[in-house]
This record gives C-alpha cells, sequence and structure tokens, in this order.
C-alpha cells in the first residue's frame, strides 16, 4: 500500500471559522486516506517579516514554521482574497520563505476561494513562482463566491467546485509523486 503524502496546509485567512479552513477540513476528510494533511495554525504569530531578522539563528516560530515545510511533500494555501490582495499574514509567511528556499520546487496547490479572487490568486502565483514553487496550471483554483461553496461540516456543497477541487488534488498528488520519483 503507498503512504499517504505528507502535506501542510496552510490559510490565509486567520478568521477562527473560515470558509478558507472549511475548504481545507473537506479537502482533508475526502482524502484522508491518501493524504496526511496538518493545518498550520500558527500563521498569525509569525513575527513580522524583518530582513534584519533572517538569518541562520531566525526567531524560533520561524525555525519551526520553515521546518514543517521541509518536511513535507507539498503545501496546500487555501485563501481569501482582501482588498484585492493577498491577506498580510499569508504574505508576512510567504516573505520569510524568500531567502531559506524551503518552497524550492515544492509541489504546491493553491485555491484563492473568496467573493471575487482574482487580483490576490494573480499576485500568489507571483509570488510562488519567485519562490520557485511547483505550481502549475492544474495545481491553482478560484473559487468565486466561496461561501456558497462549503458548508460548515465540511463538505464541499457545489458538485462543480468538488470536480474542480478532485481535479486540483490529483493533479497535486501526481505532482508529489513525480517529485518523489514514485
Amino acid at each position: 500500500m503507498q503512504q499517504r503524502k505528507k502535506v501542510l496546509a496552510i490559510c490565509g485567512s486567520t478568521r477562527s471559522n473560515s470558509t478558507n479552513l472549511n475548504f481545507i477540513l473537506a479537502i482533508s476528510a475526502l482524502y484522508e486516506l491518501t493524504l496526511d494533511i496538518t493545518v498550520f495554525l500558527h500563521i498569525s504569530e509569525l513575527p513580522h517579516f524583518n530582513p534584519d531578522l533572517d538569518t541562520g539563528d531566525a526567531p524560533a516560530q520561524i525555525a519551526g514554521f520553515r521546518k514543517q515545510i521541509k518536511e513535507v511533500d507539498g503545501v496546500l494555501i487555501c485563501t481569501p482574497e482582501y482588498a484585492h490582495g493577498v491577506p498580510g499574514s499569508l504574505k508576512n509567511a510567504l516573505d520569510w520563505t524568500v531567502s531559506s528556499c524551503e518552497f524550492s520546487h515544492k509541489p504546491v496547490a493553491l485555491i484563492t476561494a473568496s467573493t471575487g479572487g482574482q487580483k490576490a490568486h494573480e499576485s500568489l502565483l507571483s509570488t510562488l513562482k519567485m519562490i520557485e514553487a511547483n505550481v502549475g496550471e492544474k495545481t491553482q483554483l478560484l473559487i468565486s463566491f466561496a461561501k456558497t461553496k462549503v458548508n460548515h461540516h465540511f463538505e464541499i456543497t457545489d458538485k462543480t467546485t468538488l470536480q474542480s477541487v478532485e481535479e486540483l488534488v490529483q493533479a497535486f498528488i501526481n505532482a508529489m509523486d513525480k517529485r518523489s520519483g514514485e
């Protein structure tokens, strides 16, 4: 039997009951036999990025965050759009990985789930490509009017969205398999 792929899920929303977290938990439930998903719940606790602190002896929270990224097969990012942009806490987290290269060639699945989301999605793709994350056409998804497509029981209720998520996750698994040489 094939081992479950280890995935770190990063929610771009700091809201405790966010639509994006509901999507992550829905994916976790749908793929519990295939993916071992750990949700990074401390994004709001990361210190503000400061290049002077971005050294070999980075703050403990940053060292832990970087270690979690290094130890997984892939990263799932699910985020809303705030004021036509990337939520500050998510951008801050990604900024801490620029010089340390944890995302370099790491398979990433990006879901932007918001009312609109296009501007944040484009901005995140640009950032992820700059840090050399392995995110492609099939491992990214924009879900507009997201609140109407997932419920508080962690179920994706819209058939078209569910199919799109399933296609994204399969492409993500394929990217992780390819990277690990399976």
